[in-house]
């Protein structure tokens, strides 16, 4: 159930926010950012460091009157430093986002359609200003989550990751990145906000995001990434995260640079049908005007690999095509009768 925030406290907490870190300046027409000016170390655990009261504010209860609020300023005072440093901007070719390290070794969090895909060359902006060079490794395409590693320096500020199965709806959180793309005369910007809706594939936020916030942390009031900032929406008070979970259960594979799913209204589109009578993966229907017609497949065609990857029936080739991208190249080796046909084609986009 999503859950508002009266204007009241929402205007005053977003001035909160602000002078917790430092002071009040604006990037965008009408976005308040924040800027810390001193370190402050961020502590283990909410359970250890806020008194009940003030943690159940955080989990969603609304401010009682002023010292609410001076509690929850200071909680943020204690966070910023830490995860203003732990935030980093990234440049892939053109293009610009955020990120956030989590590992002394520089493992990076970002969005993938900041990434792109593995192995591409990345430029790190750190928060003092340093710029490292590093490598796109993994992504799932289908939820928007990318790694990144940074590929000199070591003991690097890093951000724990946290569980993003376990959020409430209403509680607070805060987001960073770097609007408008980074400055160098500007750290990273704090956005205080509420969890609205969080499934397994989403969490939506009220945190306020413009472009060049993509790839940046979600974070819970223990400094813990809970989410990446994936798609911004036209009205900038209304965005969705990749929850940290997605990270974590495929970490393996984004290690190693797997690749996989489609962002979203990307689809592939080869434009067949399977035969649903047969087990092997048989086409049983060609589309007219479809890369697949206009490479010469038929309807009878038995799919024998992908790619030199062998393909057992129809559902395993499916899962193959939706692991590429409209406009990658296939070589697909087809039986036809008697014979054994090589045939090459380029994969559209759905829409």
């Amino acid at each position: 159930m999503r859950r508002n925030v009266t204007g009241r406290w929402f205007g005053s907490l977003l001035m909160m926010a602000a002078l917790a870190c430092g002071g009040l300046r604006v990037s965008q027409a009408d976005e308040a950012v924040s800027t810390p000016s001193a370190p402050a170390a961020a502590p283990a655990t909410m359970a250890e460091t806020v008194s009940d009261g003030l943690s159940k504010i955080l989990m969603g209860g609304a401010p009682g009157g002023v010292a609410d609020l001076k509690a929850m300023q200071q909680r943020v005072q204690k966070l910023s430093e830490k995860l203003m440093l732990a935030t980093v901007g990234v440049q892939v070719g053109q293009a610009q986002g955020s990120g956030v390290i989590v590992s002394k070794d520089g493992y990076v969090l970002t969005a993938a359609h900041v990434s792109g895909k593995p192995g591409r060359d990345v430029t790190f902006l750190m928060s003092d200003g340093k710029i490292l060079k590093g490598k796109t490794l993994g992504l799932n395409r289908t939820l928007d989550a990318g790694l990144m590693k940074i590929t000199e320096g070591s003991d690097f500020p890093s951000a724990e990751m946290g569980l993003s199965d376990i959020l409430k709806d209403g509680q607070w959180c805060l987001a960073t990145g770097h609007p408008g793309g980074y400055q160098s005369d500007r750290k990273p910007v704090l956005r205080l906000g509420r969890v609205l809706l969080s499934d397994n594939s989403t969490i939506t936020t009220d945190c306020t995001l413009v472009g060049g916030d993509s790839g940046g942390p979600l974070f819970d009031f223990d400094g813990k990434v809970i989410g990446i900032n994936s798609r911004i929406s036209g009205p900038i008070s209304s965005n969705m995260h990749v929850p940290v979970n997605t990270f974590k259960e495929t970490w393996d594979r984004m290690v190693k640079g797997d690749a996989w799913g489609h962002l979203p209204g990307n689809d592939p589109y080869m434009g067949v049908k399977g035969d649903p009578a047969a087990k092997e993966a048989k086409i049983g229907l060609v589309y007219p005007d479809s890369p697949a017609a206009k490479a010469g497949i038929a309807v009878g065609d038995m799919i024998a690999s992908v790619n030199d990857v062998a393909v057992a029936d129809y559902a395993a080739f499916k899962a193959i095509i939706n692991d590429h991208q409209p406009g990658d190249e296939l070589k697909l080796k087809i039986k036809r009768g008697d014979q054994e046909v090589e045939i090459k084609l380029k994969l559209a986009k759905r829409w």
